[in-house]
């Protein structure tokens, strides 16, 4: 960073920096917008992130037939045995009141259609759930939930919506305590420096450090990479979880096939149309997503498949066409119609289950400074998220976060006392192949060395290989001037390193790190915890 002097250089200031657009910062600011002025971050369009892609649905207890103390059940069961009980009980006791809240929004859920329903909405059923507890809306839930709040969001007369900004790095003061915010405006390239109170880092997960992965683009762990530079702890960063089923098809390589596919009866089968689940789990196809992902894994590998197939034909055209619109258009688009075929499935990163180290108030260790979604670590998803728990932990959490800040408003810094962003000592890249290939090098690392099944030599690979690209990346970064793509990458290669790190430090095989060289588990059960440091980069 050059955080010195440039006279071009804009400032602004408001009462809260939330930094991501998707369902976790979008319910903070609309909790706050209420009370004092909020600006909304987002490197895209605002309506793009994980959130809009989102097709299951929303894990929670609304019909009489389910109890609070089953879904704690199922996500500790999921979480194999690392989740963190207070924070799993605090999601699961609070999901109710978030969802009516949505519902108020008018977010389009499925209603029930039988003659009687024990709930006015359709719960669908997902791996790992002993019951129906998904309120969804058709196979687009979150397309409707990220147009329900965008909309809410515009509507606000508190909220200031920054589309196409890219932030660079958090500002501490002399005391450690966050500021706000360099943020680079991807149109112009100027820098901007925006003071807060409070900054809400909301930015999302990181699988696009993966080759393979269901996320959308905006997914390079932006907020981990930040707070791990500005000093907070991460942890469980070994826990990435891969989605079971995404769309095999050179035409739409990252499109999901949602959880739900299966929770309504989907079955998972051989090229040859032999069913396998049932030689790996019990519960088959509704077993937990890391037992189907490696299902899958020891499948395509055992047979030298490059796929294998979800078959959801006999539930008939009625059923398929109601329950799942979206994957049948978007399936059909490609030449795959999913009432008469069975899909070609692989398995694709999905989720980043650690994060930034925060309390169950959205806390991280700098004051001023919270994180919420994804881009947290509170404990909730353990070893291996739960189905469909992420949307809610997001809609949680931005409440729980809106609530404190509230609750513990500061004043604005003055802006006068905030550094503004120095470029007089850099110069623009006459070339970006040094980018486009990093960037490559990095997520084909990640895939073929830290991917589903690990190894000790591949983990020791990986890191030696990012290390280098790292260090290449840093003095790029130093001697440039900054854009989108830059600051992406040089975020996507240290929550890479994280990812490593905290996998080559976990010797066992818990959840979603399996490592062959180390099959058994430990019997003490703790997170993996890497200290952050100040200016370490």
């Amino acid at each position: 960073m050059n955080p010195l002097t440039h006279q071009k250089a804009e400032k602004l200031t408001t009462h809260t920096l939330i930094i991501g657009s998707g369902i976790a910062g979008l319910t903070t600011a609309l909790k706050l917008a209420d009370h004092h002025e909020v600006i909304v971050l987002a490197k895209a369009e605002l309506f793009e992130g994980s959130t809009r892609y989102a097709q299951g649905g929303i894990a929670a207890v609304l019909a009489p037939f389910d109890s609070i103390e089953s879904h704690i059940q199922d996500t500790l069961t999921a979480g194999a045995g690392l989740c963190d009980p207070t924070a799993v009980r605090l999601v699961a006791e609070q999901a109710k009141p978030a969802i009516e809240e949505l519902i108020q929004l008018g977010v389009p859920f499925s209603k029930c259609q039988a003659e009687q329903c024990d709930y006015p909405f359709h719960l669908t059923q997902e791996g790992g759930h002993s019951h129906r507890r998904i309120i969804h809306a058709a196979d687009h839930t979150g397309r409707s939930i990220t147009e329900t709040l965008t909309q809410a969001a515009l509507d606000h007369p508190n909220i200031q919506v920054l589309e196409q900004h890219t932030t660079i790095d958090l500002i501490l003061n002399e005391q450690k305590a966050c500021i706000g915010a360099y943020v680079l405006d991807n149109a112009t390239r100027q820098v901007k420096t925006i003071g807060a109170a409070q900054t809400v880092l909301a930015t999302g997960g990181a699988s696009k450090a993966y080759l393979y992965t269901s996320n959308p683009d905006t997914s390079t762990g932006d907020g981990i990479a930040m707070a791990w530079r500005a000093g907070c702890r991460v942890a469980n960063m070994e826990f990435n979880q891969f989605h079971p089923t995404c769309l095999y098809h050179p035409k739409d390589r990252s499109f999901l096939i949602s959880e739900a596919v299966r929770g309504e009866g989907g079955i998972l089968k051989r090229p040859d149309g032999t069913p396998f689940m049932a030689e790996y789990d019990h519960r088959k196809e509704l077993a937990p997503r890391d037992i189907v992902a490696r299902a899958i894994d020891h499948q395509m590998k055992q047979h030298g498949l490059d796929h294998v197939l979800l078959d959801i034909r006999h539930k008939g055209e009625a059923f398929i066409l109601k329950h799942f619109p979206t994957i049948y258009h978007r399936c059909l688009k490609v030449g795959i119609d999913i009432t008469q075929q069975p899909i070609p499935v692989v398995p694709a990163a999905h989720y980043t289950c650690g994060g930034i180290v925060t309390d169950t108030h959205a806390r991280t260790d700098i004051s001023n400074l919270y994180a919420i979604g994804e881009t947290a670590y509170t404990g909730l998803h353990g070893a291996n998220r739960l189905a469909s728990n992420s949307l809610v932990e997001g809609l949680v959490f931005g409440r729980i976060a809106a609530a404190e800040i509230l609750q513990h408003f500061a004043k604005i810094p003055s802006p006068a006392s905030l550094p503004v962003w120095d470029d007089s000592l850099v110069t623009q890249p006459y070339e970006k192949v040094t980018i486009a290939h990093d960037w490559d090098e990095i997520r084909r690392v990640m895939w073929d060395y830290v991917g589903i099944v690990r190894r000790d030599n591949r983990l020791q690979r990986a890191l030696k290989r990012i290390k280098l690209a790292k260090a290449e990346i840093q003095e790029y970064y130093q001697n440039h001037t900054v854009e989108k793509d830059l600051l992406e990458l040089r975020n996507l290669v240290t929550v890479s390193e994280l990812m490593v790190r905290s996998a080559i430090k976990r010797k066992e095989s818990r959840g979603l790190h399996y490592n062959l060289d180390h099959p058994t588990q430990y019997k003490k059960l703790k997170p993996t915890i890497l200290e952050g440091k100040k200016n370490h980069e």
